[in-house]
This record gives C-alpha cells, structure tokens and sequence, in this order.
C-alpha cells in the first residue's frame, strides 16, 4: 500500500524531518531530511543514466541458418522443429538459406510463409531460381516488416546465387539486413563476393548486417573481400558450422557495417533439423542523431 510522506520537525531543531515509505524507501521518525533528499537525488540521477543509455542503442538479436528446404540429418522436413529453434532463440531478424517455396519435394508449400506463421513473425521471400514446379531462394523473417526487399542476382554458372536484402527500421534507423549464399567453386565465390561487396558499397552510410553460408572459411580470398569493408564478428567456441551433426567446416559467418556486436557469435548446437547449425549473435543498433 502507498503511504504518503509525513512532514515533521525534530524537537531540537526546526531541521524537517520524515517519516513513511515512499518509491520503495522507508523513513524513520527523527531521521533530517537532507541525507533522504540525497538518496532519492542519488536514485533520480541514475535512472537518467541508465535511460540515456539505453536510447543511444538497442541490442537485437539476428540467427542466421541454411535450412536445406526443412529435411533434417534424420531425411524428415520438418518446418515445426526449424520453427521450434527460431522461437527459442527470439531473433529480430532471421536470415534463412536454402527455403523452398511451393516445390514437389517439399509438399507445395511456401515455406517462408509457412514458417512466419508457426513464429509469429514477418515472411520475405527471394527467389535465386525457379525449381521443380515453384521457386528456390531464401528468406528474410523480421518481428516488424521491412520497408523494402531486394534479390541481388551474383554472377557465376550453373545454380544461380543471390544475396537477399531487406531493408528494416530499428531504433529510429534504417539498416540493410542481407542473406547471402555463396557458390561452391572457389572461382565463382570470390566473384560473387565481388560483386555483392560492390553492390552494398553503394550505400556507405547505412548500418548493415550481412549473414549466411558463404561456403567458405575464414581468412579465404571470398572471405576477405568482405573484410575489407565490413567487419567480420568472431564466434565462440565451438566455431564450426557445418555438417550438423558433426561439424568439421566453418562456412556460416556474419559481418557488420557502423554496428558492434555485443558478444560473439553463438553456433547452437542443433544437430538434427538441418545440415547447417544456426548462428545466433545480439547487435547493437545505434539511435539516430
């Protein structure tokens, strides 16, 4: 129950004094005023610290994970257990590889849609080629829908290879949040990042996040054209990626522009659903000035 502050004087002094409880601090009769005033000052400053803090960034968190069109190391497709470890994880955003949508194979199901119902969250689809009576790609879900999406087609032969970008608004922002998956020739892998490299250069200014399976490992030629102008975020151990049930390889890997993470990238270990482990990492996103 709230109980108003009573107002007295000492019976030495005309020093006011207190007594109650007041925002969870309790006065005793007899205690001066000043060293009260100084502690509910005290508490007033902080929570003005930490507000302050807390408006010049927003922490999100981004999983990135190839999901071999839902089929598992156990041969099921399986969209409610991919669903099961996204909600778990609860990512802002999600960048996804390998999705089908309406394919044969996979039951003529859209599973970007699909997969936002079962989360609760945003479905955007991009489409690297058509397939087996639907469409091949990947897919971007988001808790808020993004503003803009765009499917960058990347040079190379035989299985077409894109980078997907959505363009999302976070913390007053706006900030480029790009799915790639790279081809599996070294040769037109570091074409490819070539030429998605170039292509989001073009906007310098803008926060962005670039994630996926890149097919290559760190420190590759593919690899480093991408450090030069972004910054790759380290995983912890266990780094490798890929297959899931006993990685040997890391091939999945995320990289920022005008952003810090807040930790290392986490591989989860789920070595069922897919034949990727997914990447879990929490960014920060700065305010706008």
């Amino acid at each position: 129950m709230f109980h108003l502050p009573v107002w007295e004087s000492t019976r030495r002094s005309n020093i006011p004094i207190l007594h109650g409880t007041w925002a969870g601090l309790k006065f005793r009769k007899d205690r001066p005023l000043a060293p009260v005033l100084f502690r509910v000052k005290f508490v007033l400053v902080l929570l003005a610290a930490v507000t302050s803090l807390s408006a010049e960034s927003q922490t999100i968190r981004v999983l990135c994970w190839n999901l071999h069109h839902g089929v598992g190391g156990d041969g099921k497709l399986d969209l409610p257990r991919i669903a099961k470890v996204i909600k778990e994880a609860n990512p802002d955003l999600v960048a996804l590889q390998e999705v089908d949508k309406n394919c044969g194979r996979s039951g003529k199901i859209d599973q970007a849609a699909e997969l936002a119902k079962l989360t609760g969250l945003h479905a955007s689809y991009g489409k690297a080629m058509d397939f087996d009576g639907g469409e091949y790609g990947q897919a971007i879900l988001s808790k808020n829908p993004p503003q803009v999406t765009k499917v960058h087609s990347l040079p190379g032969k035989g299985e077409p290879r894109i980078g997907f970008e959505a363009i999302v608004s976070i913390n007053h922002i706006n900030l480029s949040f790009t799915s790639v998956h790279l081809d599996l020739d070294a040769t037109q892998r570091l074409a490819q990042a070539e030429a998605l490299s170039k292509a989001l250069a073009a906007k310098p200014g803008v926060p962005l996040i670039l994630c996926g399976d890149f097919n290559d490992v760190p420190n590759s030629p593919a690899i480093k054209v991408f450090s030069e102008t972004l910054k790759a975020v380290a995983k912890k151990e266990p780094a490798l990626t890929c297959p899931a049930d006993k990685p040997d390889t890391e091939i999945d890997h995320v990289f920022l522009r005008s952003m810090e993470p807040a930790g290392p990238v986490t591989v989860l270990p789920e070595a069922v659903a897919s034949d990727h482990r997914p990447l879990l990492v929490e960014i920060k996103v700065p305010m706008r000035n």
